[in-house]
C-alpha cells in the first residue's frame, strides 16, 4: 500500500496567539490546548493538523532554525461568497493580519488570504 497524506504539521512561535486563530477557522481545537507543545485534531473530512512549539522541534532537531518566508499555504473551504467576507472581516477585527482582502476570482471563486501569527498565508475561499 503507497503511503498516504495523513497531517499537516506547523510549527508555532506562541500556541496562545495560534490556536484561537485556527478555531476561527472552525478547528475544533479543545480549549487549554495553549499550555500544551504538541496540539492535534482532526478535521470534520478526516484530515489531522497539528501544531508543535518551537520548543518542542528544538528538541527533536536541536539544529533546527526558524525558517524565512514560506513554502506552503493551507486553504480553508466557506459554503458561500457572503461566508468568505464574514470570516475575513471576523479575523481582522480580531487584530489578525489581513493579506488580500475578499476578491472574485477569475476561476470561479470568491478568494481571500489572511496571514496565521506565524505568518504563514492562509486562504479563505468559496464557490462563487
Amino acid at each position: 500500500m503507497p503511503a498516504q497524506m495523513d497531517m499537516v504539521g506547523i510549527v508555532v512561535m506562541d500556541m496562545t496567539r495560534t490556536l484561537p486563530f485556527y478555531r476561527m477557522l472552525g478547528l475544533a481545537i479543545p480549549e487549554g490546548a495553549e499550555k500544551e507543545d504538541h496540539v492535534e485534531v482532526t478535521t470534520p473530512n478526516g484530515y489531522r493538523i497539528a501544531w508543535d512549539s518551537e520548543a518542542m522541534i528544538k528538541g527533536m532537531s536541536p539544529d533546527w532554525v526558524e525558517p524565512q518566508g514560506h513554502r506552503i499555504a493551507l486553504a480553508f473551504k466557506c459554503d458561500s461568497p457572503f461566508e468568505v467576507d464574514m470570516l475575513y472581516r471576523q479575523i481582522v477585527d480580531a487584530g489578525y493580519s489581513g493579506y488580500r482582502e475578499p476578491w472574485d476570482a477569475f476561476w470561479g471563486q470568491r478568494y481571500a488570504t489572511v496571514n496565521d501569527p506565524d505568518g504563514n498565508p492562509i486562504d479563505i475561499f468559496a464557490p462563487l
